[in-house]
């Protein structure tokens, strides 16, 4: 049966599979996310005309026309800050080499060659973000039934732990008073990135509207960056985060001194729309003595506290709106880092050598 149910996260949707074989070459098109049966049936009759097509004009595309199609299909439904990087990645790297090339000559030892021995100066994850822009846009073509299968899939990038550093309790304190006291620019901000695990481009959109003072509960449904300016939260899915007492407090206190008319929680400091907060909170650390953390350290802080509080991984990843339990997991290893030394507490110390030369060992035999 051409037509497959998909039931994910409570959400019943469809897949439409068709394939046909044309003067000996298999033809393949598929379509997923169909939301009901009727239109599934509808798909499957236009995959079917569409692959009918091919036996009539059998088309193959060179590399670099493919690439500017799906760019086209992709600006519909992605962010234009991530239509930049695919364009970036592809005509930087991937065009030089397969531009004119059919889509089915490439192969995965190509791919290979292409990732390791032909991008040179960049990091492995920037390898990795172009690796993963050639399994879009070949998986695109498998979808469309131009290709029978994903050169790239195979191809992995084993890749470094990312280096997060996070705040122990007293390092929180520490940074909060000295803050508090000198009157820093970006106390507020810090606050509020600390006690709800928001990322900044969260922060930046957050109005006083998302805020139920009532119910205690903050909405995240939006962010904000320099290239696409608002738009969807990065997992695209709105949550919400429950308001602590102290932090209500505090924004009852913040939004009586606001006198922001665009109704934005937080004030735009200088260096806030440009990224710099990062230098600013790292320069403040050093200054205070503390552990330097960047701006979106303070969110893996967060993260930190509350696993350390025996706060489930399914409410944290639910409250600072991870798309998968895995990204929640990979903050447990930061929870040892700031635990190290609390052993010190217990209190308890071993008799010395002395004393135990007096002492009768009953195991002697």
């Amino acid at each position: 049966m051409p037509i497959y149910e998909d039931n994910t996260k409570n959400k019943k949707t469809y897949t439409v599979v068709v394939n046909a074989k044309i003067k000996g070459k298999q033809y393949y098109k598929k379509r997923r996310g169909i939301t009901s049966m009727h239109r599934a049936k509808r798909v499957e009759t236009e995959l079917r005309l569409m692959i009918e097509q091919y036996r009539q004009y059998p088309k193959r595309f060179i590399f670099k026309t493919w690439v500017e199609r799906c760019i086209d299909q992709m600006s519909l439904q992605f962010k234009k800050s991530t239509i930049i990087g695919y364009k970036s990645n592809l005509n930087k790297w991937a065009i030089p080499v397969f531009g004119e090339l059919f889509l089915d000559e490439i192969t995965s030892s190509m791919i290979h060659d292409l990732i390791f021995n032909h991008i040179k100066g960049v990091s492995l994850h920037a390898r990795n973000g172009v690796l993963k822009n050639l399994k879009r846009i070949f998986e695109m073509a498998i979808d469309e039934g131009v290709l029978n299968k994903n050169p790239a899939k195979i191809i992995k990038i084993k890749l470094p732990d990312a280096k997060n550093a996070v705040l122990n309790k007293t390092e929180i304190d520490t940074l909060l008073t000295k803050a508090n006291e000198a009157n820093h620019n970006y106390y507020h901000h810090w606050v509020l990135a600390l006690m709800t695990g928001m990322r900044k481009g969260e922060l930046h959109a957050l109005t006083w509207m998302d805020i139920d003072f009532e119910n205690k509960v903050i909405a995240v449904t939006k962010s904000w960056n320099p290239k696409d300016g608002l738009g969807p939260t990065k997992s695209t899915k709105n949550r919400y985060i429950p308001i602590s007492n102290e932090l209500h407090k505090f924004l009852i206190k913040l939004k009586s001194d606001s006198f922001n008319e665009n109704q934005k929680v937080l004030e735009d400091t200088k260096g806030w729309n440009t990224g710099d907060q990062s230098i600013v909170l790292k320069t403040f650390c050093k200054e205070i003595g503390i552990t330097p953390i960047r701006f979106h350290d303070l969110r893996a802080t967060f993260i930190t506290q509350l696993l350390l509080r025996g706060v489930s991984l399914a409410k944290v990843m639910k409250i600072v709106g991870h798309a998968s339990i895995k990204t929640t997991m990979g903050y447990l290893r930061l929870v040892a880092q700031d635990t190290q030394g609390a052993t010190e507490e217990l209190g308890i110390t071993l008799p010395s050598k002395e004393r135990l030369d007096n002492v009768v060992n009953l195991f002697d035999k």
